[in-house]
């Protein structure tokens, strides 16, 4: 088995997935095992000043060995899974030289990755697929991601020819939940630009991604006894879903696309009394972002006038922003990105995020960081996978990148 596959695997053994109801960092105690794992390799590797903080944050660089005036850069990528599906148990396989048939993850479950229900799948026939038994996710979303990190390090220590400035390395806890740059000492990462390995599928790049801001809108209702609430109820939870019908349903997640923002209502609850509504605005463009939350905002003032004023309550939070205006003000950090690819063989697939993404938080830190793909598919689920080109490839675009800012 190649050595980055062992790696993964290696790392994936490790359940390290996040829950929302965590109340420590990391949320996950096996997210040090895994952090420790990491610095252990890397001072095999001869990189000595490998290191976890308290909350599981691993930081190491690797010294430049040339004179030129090299920029230093850094290459992030996070421990956790997502908490969508167990990762407790994972046993991955590889489908060699795949002919494009089902193939069967697990029998008793009914779970079959094809094409039939995934049809980009089809772009993977003839590639050695990584696949999971149908009971847990993979984790190749992000450790896929730590192993290319690593393997590219490890090339580095052991081709002492190979020209290099300062190289940066941090993995970081609990992307899964946001909180992964919420606690990064940004210090320890002293990097001019930097790259997340947390994309897709091979060749995908990303330079954008969504504005994010979450409205918490508070309904105030009035309880009577409904035998006598004729002209004297307030029901609060019909306000909520008055409120929610006032958004719009074309542009909604399930209506758009590409470039096109949404209102999206993640929660609701309460009682006759008094409700509360979460709605998440996303928008890739600044008008449009301020559009949407003044568009909220105007509901809000339009049903009180309506229901009585103070019947809705609406706080809005900005919750991160697009990395493009960061990332666009240094135009090597893309450039050389692009090159990258293109000299290991693989096409740039430019598309935004229709998320968020560390990049974001990180760009705004002062390091401009867009983020490049790391092999993987169907996140988040019993169908996730990657491939191994994929993921050697992911390595190749690394050294690439830093071999381009050296000769630059």
């Amino acid at each position: 088995m190649k050595p980055i596959i062992e790696r993964l695997f290696r790392y994936v053994k490790i359940d390290t997935q996040s829950t929302w109801e965590a109340e420590t960092v990391p949320a996950s105690a096996n997210e040090f095992v895994l952090g420790q794992l990491l610095v252990d390799e890397l001072k095999e590797m001869g990189i000595d000043n490998a290191w976890m903080d308290d909350k599981a944050y691993v930081f190491s660089h690797i010294p430049a060995n040339t004179e030129k005036d090299v920029p230093p850069i850094a290459f992030f990528a996070h421990l956790d899974t997502a908490p969508d599906e167990t990762g407790a148990n994972v046993n991955p396989r590889i489908v060699e030289n795949w002919d494009g048939s089902d193939i069967v993850l697990n029998e008793q479950k009914g779970a079959v990755l094809s094409i039939s229900k995934f049809p980009y799948l089809e772009a993977s026939i003839g590639k050695d697929l990584i696949v999971t038994d149908g009971n847990s996710l993979l984790g190749a979303d992000d450790k896929a991601g730590v192993a290319e990190i690593m393997e590219a390090a490890k090339y580095i220590m052991e081709h002492p020819e190979f020209q290099h400035g300062e190289v940066h390395i941090c993995f970081t806890p609990d992307e899964e939940i946001g909180n992964s740059t919420e606690y990064i000492p940004i210090e320890n990462v002293p990097a001019k630009y930097g790259y997340t390995m947390d994309g897709g599928e091979l060749g995908e790049i990303n330079f954008e991604n969504f504005n994010a801001a979450t409205a918490t809108v508070k309904v105030n209702g009035v309880a009577i006894h409904p035998g006598e609430s004729k002209g004297k109820m307030k029901n609060a939870i019909m306000l909520a879903t008055d409120f929610i019908n006032h958004l719009p349903w074309r542009e909604s997640p399930v209506n758009t696309e590409g470039y096109e923002g949404f209102y999206h209502v993640t929660n609701i609850s309460g009682s006759v009394d008094q409700a509360e509504i979460t709605i998440a605005i996303r928008d890739f463009f600044e008008d449009g972002y301020e559009y949407r939350k003044k568009r909220v905002q105007e509901i809000t003032e339009h049903l009180n006038g309506y229901y009585g004023e103070g019947t809705f309550e609406t706080e809005i939070e900005d919750y991160y922003l697009n990395m493009a205006i960061e990332v666009d003000k240094c135009p090597v950090v893309k450039e050389n990105a692009l090159k990258a690819m293109k000299m290991a063989g693989v096409e740039p697939i430019v598309i935004p995020i229709r998320g968020g993404t560390d990049g974001s938080s990180i760009s705004f830190m002062g390091m401009p960081c867009p983020n490049i793909f790391m092999g993987s598919a169907n996140s988040h689920s019993i169908y996730e996978y990657c491939t191994v080109q994929s993921m050697e490839k992911a390595m190749e675009v690394i050294l690439n990148i830093i071999r381009l800012f050296a000769e630059s």
